[in-house]
């Protein structure tokens, strides 16, 4: 896409893009999740109007076929906010059958406040979509089902699979559904279960998530110790 040639990076040349074909793709992603009656996150870029370069974006279709948000990348990279992309700037959160989900792409795996929003906004499961084959993203993302006590859908592209397959990461933090590491590509298939009788997920979302929410609302305040000489003195055994 570089507008200087394919040995330095310039300024992205969208023009280029089959921007047409890609709306025509899209619809029949949109059209073939109606007739099979199953949601679709897809990745695409976005085109903005005039001369603004376009979102690198999450779209959400619906069981019925319909767009029903689009999440734009925020936290971009150096090349990809010097270059290419425009940054979004919201969160998206969407429903279904009762589980709240959020989305996220690629480089934001790196970026920690952001699933820790997704948590303030209190969905149950991030769909994480990465470009990059990188064991150690994989780790940070299991993490966040730890820390945060939510489901974490890792997406990357099959070639990737031998590093780092996609997979499904329960609240507690362990893959329970994982691609095959072969390069060619799969599903990974499992359910969000509220009431799942595996240990991890049930500390997870019975206690680990409220209590974490309770140690931050404040709960330590009232039981600081002030004035105490052998709490202020941190240079004393």
């Amino acid at each position: 896409m570089s507008s200087t040639g394919p040995d330095t990076v310039g300024d992205a040349d969208w023009s280029r893009a089959a921007w047409q074909v890609m709306q025509e793709e899209s619809a029949a992603i949109a059209e073939l999740a109606g007739e099979l009656g199953i949601w679709v996150a897809f990745g695409s870029p976005h085109r903005l109007s005039g001369s603004n370069r376009p979102h690198n974006s999450l779209y959400v279709v619906s069981d019925q076929g319909s767009l029903v948000g689009r999440y734009d990348k925020r936290f971009l990279s150096n090349t990809e906010v010097r270059f290419m992309y425009t940054p979004g700037t919201e969160p998206l959160v969407f429903e279904v059958d009762g589980f709240r989900f959020g989305c996220a792409l690629c480089i934001e795996v790196n970026f920690p406040e952001l699933f820790a929003e997704y948590e303030r906004l209190d969905v149950d499961c991030v769909l994480a979509s990465v470009m990059v084959d990188d064991a150690a993203r994989a780790v940070v993302a299991q993490a966040y089902g730890t820390l945060y006590g939510y489901w974490l859908g890792y997406s990357v592209p099959a070639q990737f699979s031998a590093t780092a397959p996609a997979g499904l990461v329960a609240p507690g933090g362990q893959w329970i559904a994982r691609c095959d590491g072969d390069g060619r590509p799969g599903l990974a298939i499992a359910d969000l279960d509220r009431d799942a009788k595996d240990a991890d997920i049930d500390m997870s979302l019975r206690l680990a998530r409220p209590w974490r929410r309770t140690a931050r609302a404040g709960l330590y305040e009232d039981r600081v110790v002030h004035g105490d000489p052998r709490s202020d003195a941190r240079t004393a055994f």
